[in-house]
């Protein structure tokens, strides 16, 4: 399993002094980044393809506070991927200095072609090196069908700007 270690910093607490929420997706999203960054996904790399990760959703559980004073590790699992790789959901979890499981966040992404601006498939090497990314329990190969499972639309301000 991918592990990254945090120190919390003073900028990470919010006002009743336990880790604020923003720290939270900020300790995943570099924990996701890191582990791309070591496994081929670099700037150059990415620039060369012209894509770019966007993130769908991050749904986050949280089951015991964390304060300031310990350290904390985040893990890093694939708990989906499409067979393009277009498609991709991660699993993290957020452990206390005991190994006390604070919280978990799923997240689903996609690549996008930064010239089209279109949702594209990921190259074959790029491919190659996220789907050997520890996998969780419960991995499955994903579908657009799987991207919409949640049924949440857009709702426009008609007339009330």
């Amino acid at each position: 399993m991918y592990l990254k270690e945090f120190e919390i910093r003073w900028s990470d607490i919010d006002a009743n002094r336990h880790l604020a929420n923003s720290a939270y997706l900020n300790f995943m999203s570099h924990t996701r980044m890191s582990y791309l960054i070591e496994n081929g996904f670099g700037q150059d790399e990415l620039a060369k393809h012209n894509i770019g990760p966007v993130v769908f959703y991050e749904h986050v559980y949280y089951f015991k506070e964390i304060l300031s004073e310990k350290p904390v590790k985040v893990s890093l699992e694939l708990k989906g991927l499409s067979k393009d790789g277009m498609f991709f959901e991660f699993l993290h979890n957020i452990y206390d200095h005991n190994g006390k499981n604070c919280a978990r966040c799923e997240m689903m992404g996609s690549w996008i072609d930064l010239k089209t601006r279109k949702l594209i498939e990921l190259p074959e090497k790029l491919f190659y090196n996220l789907e050997h990314l520890d996998k969780t329990e419960d991995f499955k190969v994903l579908t657009k069908e799987d991207t919409r499972k949640h049924q949440v639309k857009p709702k426009d301000l008609k007339g009330k700007i």
